[in-house]
């Protein structure tokens, strides 16, 4: 079995060799750009990892795995453009560092990209494989709509909050592990629970992820701290805090919520302001009670796997490491 560092060495270096010469450069220089900022790489090296469960081979799952990575920097390319962020990776964004016209249409050809690695799936998984990745990126672009609506909604429920990451963020990886798995020679059910194992480590996943924007380190975590809470956006946190604040509480929210001639801030005034009423309703504790249900979750659907304990070592260390991750 390899261990996550060895998986993770495989996949940089094949992302490494992934070059873009085709003219016009104006074109792909944006794509080598966002690649080259690097990240944890963390889809890619589950498809590997879940491969290796059943071959000591990775190499049949190493092209589509680079093409989930490459799709997947394309969805991030496309989401900073749209929420008009200005920092990834303690990088400029895209659109920030050309112009939204570049992001946009480099974003469409690593999306292009994105398929021609995938379509380099050995001819016996490949039909399957095309298939998964199909419906899982028609559900990010469903995701991605619901948390567009989202923002002009005066409320969202939890339930439609945690469909929403769902579609946008947790089928991704799972995606990434039932394809590893099935071209490893995984049977259809040992398939099935690593995709439902991927769902609830991708779901632990992004509620940390909402979490580390309010209350992580930017240099470690790499984007503005506090950019949910400028944007308003209906985050895990933010439904808890307004189904659970007092009147007043409630008022702090909604005055930081509406900009008018006689009601300006700056926004580290917004952003202190609003923590503190998350600091005050004990959200943070909330929200990590939420991680660990999840994660708890995920670990017993690799219990139900057909394989020896010893074999899931490095992919239940992996997870722990995500959910103990300041970045």
């Amino acid at each position: 079995m390899l261990s996550f560092e060895q998986v993770l060495q495989i996949v940089e270096a094949a992302i490494g060799q992934l070059h873009f010469d085709a003219p016009p450069k104006s074109l792909f220089d944006p794509i080598e750009y966002t690649l080259s900022l690097g990240g944890k790489r963390i889809r890619p090296a589950l498809m590997l990892m879940a491969c290796n469960l059943y071959n000591e081979r990775v190499d049949d799952a190493l092209r589509p795995a680079l093409g989930m990575e490459v799709f997947h920097n394309f969805t991030v390319l496309h989401d900073d453009l749209m929420d008009g962020a200005g920092k990834r990776r303690n990088h400029l964004t895209v659109h920030k560092k050309w112009n939204p016209n570049t992001a946009i249409l480099s974003g469409d050809a690593m999306l292009i990209v994105a398929y021609q690695l995938i379509g380099e799936t050995a001819a016996p998984f490949l039909k399957k494989t095309l298939t998964l990745f199909t419906q899982t990126a028609l559900e990010i672009c469903e995701g991605q709509q619901y948390d567009m609506e989202f923002e002009s909604r005066r409320e969202v429920t939890e339930e439609e909050y945690i469909e929403m990451i769902r579609l946008k963020t947790a089928v991704l990886p799972a995606c990434c592990l039932k394809a590893g798995a099935l071209i490893g020679g995984a049977s259809e059910e040992d398939a099935d629970h690593l995709y439902r194992f991927g769902i609830h480590i991708g779901l632990a996943f992004q509620l940390q992820d909402d979490l580390l924007d309010v209350y992580g380190n930017t240099q470690i975590f790499g984007k503005n701290i506090g950019g949910d809470i400028l944007c308003n956006k209906k985050t895990f946190l933010l439904i808890h805090a307004m189904r659970l604040a007092s009147d007043k509480q409630y008022a702090i929210i909604k005055r930081y919520q509406e900009v008018t001639e006689e009601n300006t801030f700056t926004p580290e005034e917004k952003i202190a302001a609003i923590t503190s009423v998350y600091d005050e309703l004990k959200i943070k504790e909330i929200v990590h009670a939420r991680i660990r249900q999840y994660y708890d979750l995920a670990m017993q659907d690799l219990t139900l796997l057909q394989l020896p304990p010893e074999r899931l070592t490095v992919l239940r260390e992996t997870s722990r490491r995500l959910m103990v991750r300041e970045s």
